[in-house]
């Protein structure tokens, strides 16, 4: 079959009777769906605004400005969920509006200091877990980005897999989401695709996944190659940003992100390894920079937008 185009609410909102009536054959047939495509077909992937990138701006406002300017989907950040119950909001109901509005979920960040190094501290902190698992299904998220931490030096790994073990299993039966373990460069702990990848594959579980960052591959010291040793479906979600060519790796923070493509991350060979791996998941503009906090959100979401529609065609995928 030749490949299949949707529009992002199309796609969304579309059900086995929907994919029928196109004539894509559901899966267990014989023949298998062509993948889809995004931003009218320019993306193998969909473009999704990470909520930090305005961070200053509302929440419903956030939803409407991924609306407006055409983004696929929102990343939120479950403190925003919090703060939204607390204030009498229904997170079902917001979750119905993204519906509406054709915006997927891919992720919530996150479950905060969700790895800590003893039993009694894990024992503490999983009733907030499982509260802001709670609150991340209650929108219609797939996954939640587990954090392992508190950060600390060294970090015991093969706690850390058991206990993401843990986190998987009630994610999984409890609320029908999977957490999804994400590395940090600048921490001293689970810095490294290695050090996250490998927690996720000692857990033992085919659903294990984790969460890249183009900024944290760089500040970590990961660098960009180890992508193409991974298999496509292992990434939940894929943080996509750059930094200009004074940052300094050593010391660099998140707030010197810069727009994909204004930089020096080698980002059209990140795509290039991210479609020969067949990853079909989300890239997330997840920026922290402190000058577009004060833009208009609309423009600075619109410019990360086309930004990233930019990298994909130069990379010929």
């Amino acid at each position: 079959m030749g490949t299949t185009t949707f529009n992002r609410r199309q796609f969304f909102q579309a059900g086995a009777a929907g994919l029928a009536a196109a004539g894509i054959p559901a899966a267990g047939s014989a023949q298998e769906a062509a993948p889809a495509r995004y931003q009218d077909g320019a993306s193998p992937f969909p473009l999704v605004l990470n909520a930090s990138t305005i961070r200053p701006t509302p929440l419903k406002d956030k939803i409407r400005v991924a609306d407006e300017t055409g983004y696929d989907g929102i990343e939120l950040w479950v403190r925003e969920l919090e703060e939204y119950e607390k204030a009498g909001g229904n997170l079902k109901e917001l979750g119905q509006e993204l519906r509406e509005r054709g915006l997927s979920v891919p992720n919530v960040i996150g479950l905060w200091d969700t790895i800590p190094p003893t039993q009694e501290e894990w024992d503490a902190i999983l009733p907030t877990s499982r509260e802001r698992m709670r609150m991340c299904a209650d929108v219609g998220s797939k996954h939640v980005a587990a954090l392992p931490f508190p950060d600390r030096d060294p970090f015991e790994h093969r706690w850390g897999a058991a206990r993401y073990a843990d986190l998987l299993k009630i994610g999984k039966e409890e609320y029908n989401i999977i957490p999804a373990l994400e590395f940090v460069g600048f921490v001293k702990g689970v810095n490294r695709l290695g050090f996250a990848s490998g927690m996720a594959i000692d857990t033992n579980d085919p659903d294990a996944c984790i969460i890249a960052d183009t900024f944290h591959l760089w500040r970590g010291g990961s660098g960009f190659n180890g992508v193409r040793h991974l298999q496509g479906r292992f990434f939940a979600d894929f943080h996509w940003n750059d930094v200009g060519p004074e940052a300094d790796p050593n010391t660099a923070g998140d707030a010197d992100r810069i727009y994909p493509g204004d930089g020096i991350f080698p980002l059209v060979d990140v795509l290039k390894q991210l479609a020969e791996i067949k990853y079909t998941g989300p890239l997330s503009l997840e920026l922290f920079n402190r000058t577009h906090w004060e833009m208009d959100p609309a423009e600075v979401a619109a410019t990360g937008l086309e930004k990233m529609k930019a990298n994909v065609k130069a990379a010929g995928i």
